[in-house]
């Protein structure tokens, strides 16, 4: 079984060893100021065992005359081979010599000498998502001066991005949530509150991973290929219907959808992998020309961030929000659809077992199913966040905006408004029992309906709720706005996320030890990755070969990480399905929270009681009993009489529980201030 889950990650690194070797590149840019020579179609793909470069190429030039050409091979930052070319010699049609004008549509195979190819390094062939471009300096033959600059970059075929290792991650994943919804159902609830906190942590981690890849900063092709992997994570995943749907609306709605997809054989496509003045500059001369979108029906077009994660999914640039927000919308419609199943499951055991587990969870299901519905909203705003945003500045029709705009306030709302309620009645706690965790916990209501927003975090550390969602919000924010100006995003992405490394590490806000290290373990590598992306970014000037050196650390850290989380994840899974008792795994909360929710469901059992003996006339028998939840009795301590009524139906002989000393003590400072986690 577990071969078969990470067989998605395994076949990453036999991928080098499977397929054919070949060098290619499907798109020519200008590397100069100089619009001389340009490229509206540009193929080549070399393959070294039989020698052959299969070269296609259309478009314009104003070049006149006999021209030779430098050619520099760069591989990960090292130049790998410098070589002059005589188009002549190479009988290249249309070039021998150069006229103004229209290209002649080229379609040629050139056999390449052994010389040459002995010089290209293996390496070339072998790693996945080469970091490789060949750049052309043109030359006059006559004068000798420089005439314009082009540059392609190549690729291998060979890559780190496998659908295997989405399904993988997405499988662990829903097997950590069925786990959960297994060992809650069955009483479990110390496990279960575990393992979704663990599954939602590593949820948001590949979120996370998919917001690098968004990021507008010109990525090294492994980095790029890597996040690429968990893009399921926010929505972008191509469905063929779905994707003519899309197109649909947008015309219907007025909007002019972009065609780069269906072009492809008449436009060249370059996703950016490095940071250079004059790639910026033909980037940004490139938008403008197509209204700061890259549609365009032919010549060359730049795709990076959000436009080149769609790009690679195989979704067309306009299509991006929308997809993104049907896949959301189907999300949320199939796990209500299973819990509703799960309902019905539960209804057919508890009349025909009479399980009285099964009986409290139908008795409680609209709470439930509110609680469920409200965090599959928590678990999709950053996805939502970051799409809204950015469609405000596509614009790719006035009904998608509107969509943009309503879901935005919607899910904003419905979670400012949860976080409000939680901050509110933990303050109500804290200034009547002096613990937050009393009504937070004791109240089965509230629990089952807001508990998804604190029940990962310890009673005491309710409030970093805010700080979690302003953390959500400020990333979201500066991904979806800040497209246009990758330093200012890599730059505001590590101060937020140095803040919240910061705030962790202090606070430790977590239920316990474990959890914390999780959490703050994945804090601490999204800060690492930021700093990655100042280096993509080109923001110390760094040369290329620390660039491509620091995607392949990139890949392997992530990768690494990844498994590790995963693995825990799979065991505790596992773990809690096959053990008998599988809460004996976990040692008691600090904030005390098991003892309240055990508290109220006691308070409930003894109020039913009570109503059942007045029913049937014996009143005078259940008042007489000190136990009865309704009765003031007078609670001794230390002599003295309290005239608190007892809350949880709980005997006494001369001494009060552990619960009651906790609600007499003004403050409990084992509670508020614990000195140990577990």
């Amino acid at each position: 079984m577990r071969l078969h889950l990470f067989s998605g990650l395994i076949a990453v690194f036999l991928s080098p060893a499977l397929s054919l070797e070949l060098i290619e590149s499907r798109a020519l840019n200008l590397c100069s100021d100089s619009l001389s020579l340009t490229a509206a179609h540009f193929n080549v793909v070399f393959t070294p065992h039989n020698r052959s470069m299969a070269l296609s190429l259309d478009g314009s030039s104003k070049i006149a005359g006999l021209v030779s050409a430098d050619l520099i091979l760069t591989v990960y930052g090292y130049t790998a081979l410098r070589k002059t070319l005589d188009p002549c010699e190479m009988n290249l049609d249309g070039l021998c010599p150069v006229k103004p004008g229209p290209l002649p549509m080229m379609r040629t195979n050139i056999k390449i000498s052994d010389d040459v190819v002995a010089q290209i390094p293996r390496i070339a062939y072998t790693v996945p998502d080469l970091d490789a471009s060949v750049r052309v300096y043109i030359n006059s033959t006559e004068t000798s001066q420089p005439i314009t600059c082009i540059e392609a970059a190549l690729s291998n075929g060979k890559s780190v991005y496998q659908s295997g290792v989405g399904w993988t991650t997405a499988i662990i994943s829903g097997l950590g949530l069925a786990a959960s919804a297994i060992t809650s159902s069955l009483g479990h609830s110390k496990t279960a509150t575990h393992i979704t906190a663990n599954v939602v942590s590593l949820f948001g981690f590949m979120q996370s991973q998919a917001m690098f890849g968004m990021a507008s900063v010109h990525m090294p092709p492994i980095v790029q290929s890597w996040t690429q992997n968990f893009q399921w994570s926010m929505g972008i995943i191509h469905i063929g219907f779905l994707e003519r749907l899309c197109t649909w609306y947008q015309r219907s709605t007025g909007g002019t959808p972009s065609t780069i997809l269906s072009n492809l054989t008449v436009t060249s496509v370059h996703v950016m992998r490095k940071r250079s003045s004059e790639a910026l500059e033909r980037a940004s001369e490139l938008l403008k020309r197509v209204g700061q979108k890259p549609v365009s029906n032919g010549g060359a077009i730049v795709a990076r961030g959000i436009q080149r994660v769609g790009f690679r999914a195989g979704i067309e640039v306009s299509n991006i929000f929308l997809t993104g927000l049907i896949f959301f919308i189907i999300f949320v419609a199939i796990m209500m659809l299973l819990v509703a199943v799960f309902k019905a499951v539960c209804d057919i055991r508890a009349r025909s077992e009479g399980r009285h587990t099964l009986k409290d969870l139908r008795d409680r299901w609209n709470l439930v199913a509110k609680g469920i519905m409200f965090r599959l909203i928590l678990i999709g705003f950053p996805q939502m966040l970051i799409l809204c945003l950015w469609e405000f500045t596509q614009h790719d029709s006035a009904a998608e905006i509107l969509l943009a705009v309503m879901v935005l306030l919607g899910m904003s709302l419905t979670v400012g408004f949860a976080a409000y309620r939680v901050i509110a009645l933990a303050r109500q706690s804290l200034a009547s029992h002096q613990n937050p965790a009393y009504l937070l916990y004791s109240n089965a209501s509230f629990l089952n309906r807001w508990g998804f927003l604190y029940v990962h975090y310890k009673a005491t550390a309710y409030y970093f709720i805010v700080p979690s969602l302003a953390y959500t919000i400020l990333r979201a924010s500066f991904i979806g706005l800040s497209q246009e100006a990758p330093v200012v995003q890599t730059v505001a992405l590590l101060i937020v996320q140095t803040s919240m490394l910061i705030a962790v590490s202090i606070c430790r806000p977590w239920m316990n030890k474990k959890t914390n290290i999780y959490n703050i373990s994945i804090t601490a590598l999204n800060f690492v990755n930021t700093i990655f992306l100042l280096f993509f970014a080109d923001v110390f000037n760094q040369p290329g070969l620390v660039t491509g050196v620091m995607g392949v650390v990139f890949f392997v850290f992530n990768t690494a990480f990844v498994l590790i989380l995963l693995i825990l994840i799979l065991i505790d899974s596992l773990y809690a399905i096959l053990s008998k008792n599988p809460d004996t795994r976990y040692q008691p909360m600090q904030d005390d929270r098991d003892s309240f929710v055990r508290s109220q469901s006691q308070l409930v059992t003894a109020e039913l009681s009570a109503l059942g003996a007045t029913a049937r006339g014996d009143v005078a028998g259940s008042l007489s009993k000190p136990s009865q939840p309704f009765c003031e009795e007078p609670l001794v301590s230390n002599g003295k009489t309290n005239s608190r009524s007892r809350l949880h139906g709980e005997e006494s002989s001369g001494d009060v529980t552990l619960h009651e000393r906790r609600s007499l003590t003004p403050v409990d400072l084992s509670v508020v201030f614990p000195q140990d986690q577990h």
